[in-house]
């Protein structure tokens, strides 16, 4: 399957810093939580694009240390649009989680 987000994929990803490239999974775990339990299709493409984006984040060599809390963010966003069941995950406190991230970019951290 191609890559949803093509440039960041082609290697724009690996320009960003650690806080960007989760700011950015961040804003589309965002906007699956606004579509969670609404529109199933609204709420799926943007979990589809956060994974992808964090799948990216996880291949990149700069953040090798980093692998085990990114591998276990996917875990627990997966859990979370699969309604918790595994380790009692939420949209909306993953959400909150990644605005920690968008917040740090913004103020250049």
């Amino acid at each position: 399957m191609a890559p949803i987000h093509e440039q960041l994929a082609s290697g724009r990803w690996q320009r960003l810093s650690l806080m960007e490239q989760l700011a950015n999974v961040g804003s589309e775990v965002g906007r699956a939580a606004r579509w969670y339990g609404k529109d199933q299709q609204r709420c799926e493409q943007p979990f589809i694009r956060a994974l992808e984006l964090l799948d990216l984040t996880i291949a990149d060599d700069r953040w090798k240390g980093r692998r085990k809390e990114l591998t276990r963010a996917r875990e627990l966003l997966c859990d979370a649009m699969q309604g918790g069941t595994e380790y009692g995950s939420d949209l909306d406190t993953l959400d909150r989680y990644f605005l920690h991230f968008a917040v740090a970019a913004r103020a250049g951290h």
